[in-house]
């Protein structure tokens, strides 16, 4: 029998404030939910504080949420960030030695075995990531 389709789905989500306080917890939830899950937190962890930072930073429309999904099908753990501003496409910066920001989605792109971003329903865009994951 196939392991990926004996294995159940696992998933969580969530909505945060559009600030630096919702984005640190989502790094904190998101590591807690892979604790629970028996997976490994790195580089999962990183990859979604730097996205709801993203969120937090360049996609937050006062009042509006933005949203995190982790879910894990077989070996692959998938990890959304849907924000509201979809008009507002992510563009990963030329590495800059002396910038004090901008290396964002440069650290996505290393950690992540693939990424992108999907448009949602209007206003939103979903900035997505995966990584091989195994307990």
């Amino acid at each position: 029998m196939n392991d990926e389709i004996s294995t159940p789905v696992r998933n969580m989500s969530l909505r945060l404030s559009s600030t630096p306080r919702g984005a640190r917890l989502a790094r904190l939830l998101a590591a807690e939910q892979l604790r629970t899950w028996g997976l490994p937190l790195d580089p999962a962890r990183q990859i979604v504080a730097e996205l709801a930072a993203n969120a937090a930073t360049h996609g937050r429309v006062p009042g509006r949420d933005f949203g995190l999904v982790l879910y894990v099908v077989g070996n692959t753990l998938r990890i959304e960030v849907t924000d509201t501003r979809g008009d507002l496409l992510p563009q990963p910066q030329p590495f800059m030695s002396d910038a004090e920001s901008g290396r964002g989605l440069v650290l996505v792109d290393a950690l992540a075995d693939k990424w992108g971003v999907a448009p949602g329903l209007s206003p939103r865009k979903t900035v997505w990531a995966e990584i091989g994951v195994s307990p």
